[in-house]
């Protein structure tokens, strides 16, 4: 794991010139990382409730994944673009600083260093709604404030959603990977013991995340019965129900995170679904998270980065042109936390 660094300086704050055009990633459709190419476009304009960010760095992250696939089907249903995605640029994790607002913004002034979700992030400009925003804290570098917001905020509010309470036992399936890198480090600050489960070759890197316990998924049987955890946190797999039941204690929780491996029309959510039903006849407890887009997270999550509990674990920092290979190389599992883009 590559150590995240404070080396990007924060841009110079001023007027933006409209007619100049930006560097950015395009996305032409869906499909494979072959649909996005570096080009070049005209610089945003916010609108109201919105800033524009002079964007230091952004973050590879899934949903940036689903964007481009346009996996599931569903989500082009629901208004992110049926045939392509109404965004052309893509990335949504950022950090950076505030250079324009526009009306009705009260949160943020020109010259503010921020971090959060925009549109269309992979560019040297992007848009931001202010409620998807907050203050970048003293000491987190900007690579590393870019990488939080999406993942960071998804395991807070998977943990929320759980109850996690001190002293109690956690299992997180994928605890490698964007979301389960925080989760193993926000488990651990809450007072609980930590069994991070991922490939061989990332158990160490879970081990320093503060995991208690690590197995490798392929080797090792997490639902054998050996141990038992009051909160499962399912990133993104396809455990069957009846495994996820074996490793729960009677009362305990399991809250499904995602989906990878499901139906290309509604990504397997059919197992959620059969759990949701199962809960009410059961004791133990079963909840799919649809994460919040809310500055009320972001600024948890940088509280407890200043109180030095959790750190954006980065595995390399790349450059605009190298977005589609870090897309392949997420899809394909060859990422151990987070990647940073930085803008240069």
């Amino acid at each position: 794991m590559q150590s995240a660094s404070t080396s990007i300086s924060a841009p110079a704050a001023g007027s933006v010139e409209r007619d100049l055009p930006m560097r950015a990633i395009l996305q032409s459709g869906y499909g494979s990382s072959d649909v996005l190419r570096l080009g070049s476009t005209a610089r945003p304009a916010p609108r109201a409730g919105e800033v524009l960010v002079k964007v230091a760095a952004a973050g590879i992250d899934r949903g940036t994944w689903h964007l481009m696939t346009g996996r599931p089907y569903l989500m082009r249903v629901m208004g992110f673009g049926f045939w392509r995605p109404n965004n052309p640029v893509a990335g949504l994790d950022l950090a950076g600083t505030v250079v324009e607002v526009g009306p009705q913004v009260t949160r943020f002034a020109v010259g503010d260093l921020v971090f959060g979700i925009g549109q269309g992030t992979f560019a040297e400009y992007a848009r931001a709604r202010e409620d998807k925003l907050t203050r970048v804290p003293q000491g987190l570098g900007l690579e590393q404030a870019a990488v939080l917001a999406v993942s960071g905020s998804t395991a807070l509010q998977a943990l929320d959603a759980a109850e996690l309470k001190a002293g109690e036992r956690v299992l997180v399936i994928g605890a490698s990977g964007g979301v389960g890198s925080y989760a193993v480090q926000i488990a651990k600050a809450l007072g609980a013991e930590v069994t991070g489960v991922c490939s061989a070759s990332k158990l160490e890197f879970v081990r320093s995340l503060g995991a208690a316990h690590v197995i490798d998924y392929r080797s090792q049987d997490f639902a054998g019965g050996v141990r038992r955890y009051d909160v499962v946190l399912d990133m993104g797999g396809n455990t069957p129900i009846a495994r996820l039941r074996r490793c729960l204690i009677e009362t305990g929780r399991v809250v499904f995170i995602g989906n990878e491996q499901g139906g290309d029309w509604t990504a397997g959510f059919g197992r959620q679904i059969y759990a949701s039903l199962l809960g009410r006849f059961v004791k133990q407890r079963f909840t799919s998270l649809i994460a919040r887009e809310h500055f009320s997270s972001f600024e948890r999550l940088a509280e407890l980065c200043a109180a030095g509990q959790i750190r954006p674990a980065i595995d390399r920092c790349i450059t605009l042109s190298e977005v589609p290979e870090a897309l392949r190389a997420l899809e394909a599992g060859a990422v151990k936390g987070k990647i940073a883009v930085v803008m240069g």
